[in-house]
């Protein structure tokens, strides 16, 4: 390992806000969430490599005519290894969520905030903790003049917010041949303060949308009608019974167990005398792997059914998002080696492999059959009011990339 990138990656605090700052005054934000998309931030990237010297560049966008331009971005740049045919890839994604209600932040989310060591702004976290620290590692290595044993991948996606189609998804499937049989993978998307966390698998994911349709009537003559929220209320209280029905335990997740939660509730009439004959409510799923998504939508048809026949309702139940697990990294894999140990050399802590119950791109990579790992140093304020990071940790971040490059 060269004392001579560590050192430099030492230097370079300033370039961590330079890059920040840069960043999060480019809003980039998918169509979904009524955004223009990630054009404009992926030119910055795209000048920024350039101008460190990358002359192995290419993009592989995704056309998608909701965007201006009709295109979303994806960015791959690589640093010759000594070994050419191998690359450590390190993928982060372009695109943000919106900031939401702008009375909940103390600062413009759209202007970087330095205070002290933290970084607030939206996207400082998620996912410019990832961007950043990639980028600092390439500057460092290209100072440094050092040569590592395999190439450095920079990966930069689109759509990673909303489904990764045009992002990750677009890459794996149109443009494969990039990653070579030996490639390694690093997603710098979650984690935990301490760095300890390596997230090697990942729940089931189902979001479900429940309509019941009833019949509206007056308030004062209730039995003139069918009250769909006391049926919408029901079948919430019956969901809880989905934990008997699926009630294994996997340490390695956290809960370790499947969750079953009620979420969001639209509303139905708009006043208070009214029996309501519409009610939609949705609930969020995140299943241990060895249980089928198609078993868990069977158990909530059947909630439906009771509903129907005790209330007289209709119940249609459609899932919104419905992501079977893919196959978890296995805690041996070379991957997982190197990060254990570049973070224990850097951080002095001693990493575990985990599950999570969230969705991240690394699921693509595991289904196409690679060894991903999803790991940085969160401070947990992703997709909240005043997201922050730490100038430090992205510092750090890069020396565990770099350990990892060179082990």
């Amino acid at each position: 390992m060269p004392h001579a990138l560590l050192e430099r990656i030492d230097t370079l605090g300033p370039e961590v806000v330079a890059l920040q700052r840069a960043l999060v005054a480019i809003p980039a934000l998918g169509p979904d969430n009524d955004g223009q998309g990630e054009t404009a931030k992926a030119e910055f990237l795209e000048r920024h490599l350039r101008a460190l010297g990358l002359a192995d560049i290419l993009r592989l966008d995704a056309p998608d005519a909701r965007v201006p331009g009709g295109l979303r971005p994806n960015i791959l740049a690589r640093i010759p290894g000594r070994d050419t045919s191998r690359t450590l890839w390190i993928i982060s994604h372009i695109d943000i969520v919106p900031p939401g209600n702008p009375d909940l932040w103390h600062s413009d989310p759209y202007e970087l905030k330095v205070d002290g060591d933290f970084l607030v702004g939206r996207g400082v976290e998620d996912n410019h903790g990832g961007i950043v620290p990639s980028l600092v590692l390439a500057k460092a290595l290209l100072d440094a003049g050092a040569t590592a044993p395999m190439n450095l991948g920079l990966l930069f996606v689109a759509d990673e917010e909303t489904g990764s189609a045009y992002g990750l998804g677009h890459v794996v499937a149109e443009h494969a041949e990039q990653f070579g049989p030996d490639d390694l993978f690093l997603v710098p998307d979650f984690g935990v303060a301490d760095s300890s966390l390596m997230e090697v698998a990942e729940k089931s994911m189902l979001w479900l949308k429940v309509e019941v349709f009833g019949r509206q009537c007056h308030a004062s003559t209730p039995e003139q009608g069918l009250n769909s929220l006391v049926a919408a209320a029901d079948f919430i209280l019956r969901t809880r019974r989905l934990h008997q029905e699926f009630p294994a335990v996997d340490p390695l997740f956290s809960p370790a167990h499947s969750t079953f939660s009620p979420t969001r509730k639209d509303a139905n009439v708009p006043n208070v005398n009214t029996i309501p004959g519409h009610d939609v409510l949705y609930v969020d799923c995140r299943v241990l792997p060895q249980y089928a998504v198609a078993d868990v939508l069977d158990a909530f048809g059947r909630i439906a059914s009771e509903i129907e026949a005790e209330h007289g309702v209709r119940v249609a139940c459609s899932p919104m998002q419905a992501e079977q697990a893919a196959p978890a990294t296995p805690v041996d894999s070379e991957i997982v080696r190197r990060l254990s140990a570049a973070i224990e050399a850097v951080y002095g802590v001693t990493p575990a492999p985990a599950g999570i119950g969230g969705g991240t791109v690394a699921a693509i990579l595991r289904r196409a059959g690679r060894d991903a790992v999803v790991w940085s140093t969160c401070e947990h304020f992703a997709h909240q009011p005043n997201e922050r990071s730490r100038i430090s940790t992205q510092l750090g971040d890069a020396k565990v990339m770099a350990r990892v490059l060179f082990a």
